[in-house]
């Protein structure tokens, strides 16, 4: 057991819990730990109060974890650069070396988020609503009788590539490889903070699919989002216009694909546990549905699925005294922001009735989710559904798995009992 979650209080929101406990060794933070990964808001807390500019000199990182802090590099671009990667174990010293739109800042960010919002219509998304709760149904009716599934193997981690794959035209009978591929790409063994040959092989194989896939749909064009990015085109600063190569294309997808479908399984294994964790917030819901999209943004604050977004500085930045050079490494801790008393009352307890002004949890500024719409769609009908089908439930804690990525933090079992 290493130091840093030694003796460490209970989760937050179980028997046990002390939101004033203070060890007698300074903080400590890795984000590639899994003990404090299982249970970071001990430490995250003590990162707010004691060192809320922190500074990680093995793994060459800072870190911000109070709100206000979040908030303001999230808004600030031009110091808080993403052109050199957004994931610490694979950021570059270079900047624009990867076609991605969330690694790039303006004003090549900006061109492509404007092309590919297009495809992200509020029309397009609507239409996505009875699809998906046909398919929340779908998975949901059958298991009333069961007695207890695994939430998330059995409907949380289906639901979000099915929806995903539906957007981009992905044949049904491709839906669940897709998924596979993922979650095997952004899976991180203990003490593995790079890339290794089986993450190379795997994304080969997931790279390789889409590419026959994008080949595809240039012959064959249809009325999914692809054929629409396809057939668009982006304005060039000379003012001449071209369309999208593949590689950004491809680039599109592998985002998607990856955000979209972790960033929803992950959100309905923290919706199954911690309203497992407050059943009066559960019942509230149940009792009135109506509270369900305000449940779903104090869920997304209590407990953040992409709890850590880096940039790299282009300037020297003054903060709470110290100074953080400029080519320096930063982590905005968004999962810590949203537990900072500073800007939540007690909020580490779920409230799903809390008026909720603003969070972090999809990000904020030039990198909003883009596809938040979609995201907070799919979460509030698989709530809806889930709470219809099974208005009561228990956790068992025992035979819950968490998923290791050094991008999302969540559940990747969570069995239960009704």
């Amino acid at each position: 057991m290493s130091k840093a979650s030694e003796n460490l209080p209970a989760p937050s929101g179980e028997p046990g819990y002390d939101p004033d406990y203070a060890p007698d060794y300074a903080p400590y933070y890795d984000p590639y730990d899994y003990e404090i990964d299982a249970n970071p808001h001990p430490t995250w807390k003590r990162l707010r109060d004691e060192a809320p500019v922190y500074r990680n000199e093995k793994l060459d990182f800072y870190a911000l974890s109070r709100f206000g802090d979040v908030m303001d590099a999230s808004l600030d671009n031009e110091r808080f650069s993403s052109s050199h990667g957004t994931v610490l174990e694979l950021m570059t010293e270079e900047p624009g070396q990867s076609p991605m739109m969330i690694w790039q800042d303006p004003p090549d960010h900006t061109r492509l988020r404007k092309l590919v919002s297009r495809a992200f219509s509020p029309r397009r998304i609507g239409e996505l609503e009875p699809r998906i709760r046909k398919l929340c149904r779908e998975y949901l009716e059958p298991l009333r009788a069961s007695g207890g599934f695994d939430y998330i193997e059995e409907f949380g981690a289906k639901l979000p590539v099915m929806v995903i794959s539906s957007l981009l035209g992905v044949p049904e009978e491709d839906h669940d490889q897709v998924r596979v591929w993922t979650d095997e790409l952004l899976h991180r063994d203990p003490g593995e903070n790079k890339g290794s040959r089986r993450h190379e092989e795997i994304s080969q194989q997931l790279w390789g699919y889409f590419a026959g896939y994008v080949a595809e749909r240039r012959k064959n064009p249809t009325d999914d989002m692809m054929s629409v990015l396809i057939a668009s085109e982006i304005e060039m600063p000379d003012g001449s216009r071209r369309k999208l190569d593949d590689t950004e294309l491809l680039s599109f997808i592998g985002l998607l694909s990856g955000a979209g479908n972790e960033t929803v399984a992950r959100f309905l294994g923290w919706s199954a546990t911690s309203l497992a964790r407050f059943p009066d917030e559960r019942r509230k819901l149940v009792s009135n549905p109506a509270l369900i999209p305000s449940g779903v943004e104090e869920i997304l604050r209590y407990e953040a699925p992409s709890p850590v977004q880096a940039r790299k500085l282009t300037q020297d930045v003054e903060l709470h005294g110290e100074t953080l050079p400029r080519g320096a490494r930063v982590l905005l801790l968004t999962a810590s922001a949203g537990r900072d008393d500073r800007e939540y009352p007690d909020p580490d307890r779920l409230d799903i009735t809390r008026k909720i002004d603003r969070h972090v949890s999809l990000g904020y500024g030039l990198h909003f989710c883009l596809g938040a719409s979609l995201a907070r769609l799919e979460a509030r009908v698989a709530l809806e559904e889930t709470l219809l089908c099974f208005p009561e439930w228990e956790v068992d804690w025992e035979g819950t798995e968490m998923v290791h990525t050094s991008t999302v933090r969540g559940y990747a079992k969570v069995p239960i009992r009704f």
